[in-house]
């Protein structure tokens, strides 16, 4: 379940490099990267509310910090500015490499110990996903590559942190509340970046930037962080390997960007990677 559920998430992860690409053309890096989490915290809010639930302790809330930093401010607002000039096959290679850096994160956080196995599979992923990257002409990283690693990195200890939370207090909570306690400093920036002529926006848009704000910055992370507490942060994290690709696929049909036989070709070895990797053992680090 925990598998499945990682994967339901990733699937609607998917859709939002392709959805933003298409909303920041429209709306501007700021309101598309911090305004999706403003809508959602209305839906958040009202359950929340209608639930009850208990308010997070104060090492939860520090944990809580963390995660709204990666997944709610910062993974946002450095995609939505790097998709104003870079393709989605391009965001989306380098997203890759998120996997490894959830990995590396869990071991710190969650006291997991991949094993050789693991980070055989991990590499191997990871080689695919470079040499794509060389076959594309990225070797040169321009201001926007690096806001994507960066974002990588942000939403790799996100991640971590998130699913380890989760097994506290629920893998919606974690989110939901993340995305409570950023609201306060996104309103005032969202606020200026409203005008007009967004009023006049095609349909489009406006599906995109409800899609992010609903899905990808609520529901999707539901699904994710429920998987992670349920199969394990450093395991469950390798389905991320599909990730790219399905955003490829997602890009060739409602952007009209083409896919070639290579593309298909590493998607196969990158998928070959995901089910190696996650039969592979994790154990726990022994407590002293």
């Amino acid at each position: 379940m925990g598998i499945l559920l990682g994967l339901l998430g990733v699937i609607c992860f998917s859709l939002t490099l392709p959805a933003t690409s298409v909303a920041v053309e429209y709306f501007g890096t700021t309101f598309v990267g911090l305004g999706r989490a403003v809508i959602a915290s209305i839906l958040v809010a009202i359950i929340l509310i209608g639930r009850k639930e208990k308010l997070p302790s104060a090492r939860q809330f520090k944990s809580l910090v963390i995660v709204s930093l990666g997944a709610v401010l910062g993974f946002p607002l450095l995609t939505s500015w790097a998709m104003t000039s870079l393709p989605v096959s391009h965001g989306a290679v380098e997203l890759a490499l998120l996997p490894l850096a959830t990995a590396g994160f869990a071991m710190m956080r969650a006291g997991e110990m991949p094993s050789l196995k693991f980070w055989l599979s991990s590499i191997a992923g990871a080689l695919a996903v470079i040499i794509y990257a060389i076959y594309l002409g990225l070797g040169q990283l321009h201001i926007a590559d690096f806001a994507l690693l960066a974002a990588v990195v942000i939403l790799g200890l996100s991640y971590a942190e998130g699913g380890l939370l989760a097994q506290e207090i629920g893998s919606w909570q974690v989110i939901a509340w993340a995305i409570i306690i950023a609201v306060p400093v996104l309103i005032i920036p969202v606020s200026l970046n409203v005008s007009g002529e967004m009023l006049h926006a095609p349909l489009k848009a406006w599906i995109s930037f409800l899609y992010l704000a609903i899905v990808s910055q609520f529901l999707a992370y539901v699904a994710w962080y429920g998987g992670m507490a349920m199969g394990g942060i450093s395991r469950v994290s390798q389905i991320q390997y599909l990730q790219p690709f399905l955003m490829i696929i997602f890009a060739a049909l409602f952007l009209h960007e083409s896919i070639s036989v290579f593309t298909i070709v590493i998607a196969i070895a990158v998928v070959l990677s995901v089910i190696i990797g996650k039969n592979a053992s994790i154990a726990k680090k022994a407590s002293i």
